[in-house]
């Protein structure tokens, strides 16, 4: 079983009230129509992972600049390399990248959980 920090509780409830402009964008314009439980900022072992699959043992991490440094790439490393102790796959993508390549983006993660855009669940409004 994948463990669950509860002292990181009230940490993820801040970030989920704090998302960055690139996290909500992709959390309200996608995450959100896909046919699986996504959990916004949820903690694993020591971590909080920004978006999380459970069904799918899938994270999804939203970069800032600051991951460009030498340090943050280390981190970075360290952290995925635990997760994936755990069985979880994550996946990171670039602020400039949910910007500028979003359908991209959006395609690489269905392709990552075996769904294309047609699974989508869409407002018949």
């Amino acid at each position: 079983m994948i463990p669950y920090n509860k002292k990181l509780i009230s940490s993820a409830q801040e970030l989920r009230k704090n998302m960055t402009p690139e996290e909500k964008h992709l959390w309200y314009d996608f995450l959100k129509l896909l046919p699986l439980t996504v959990k916004r900022q949820h903690n694993i072992d020591n971590f909080i992972v920004d978006f999380y699959i459970a069904s799918k043992k899938i994270a999804i991490e939203i970069d800032g600049t600051q991951h460009n440094t030498i340090e943050h790439r280390q981190s970075d490393r360290k952290r995925d390399e635990a997760l994936a102790d755990w069985g979880i796959t994550v996946l990171r993508y670039s602020n400039k990248s949910i910007n500028t390549n979003f359908v991209a983006v959006t395609k690489d993660i269905l392709m990552h959980l075996g769904l294309d855009f047609s699974d989508l669940k869409m407002d018949k409004k």
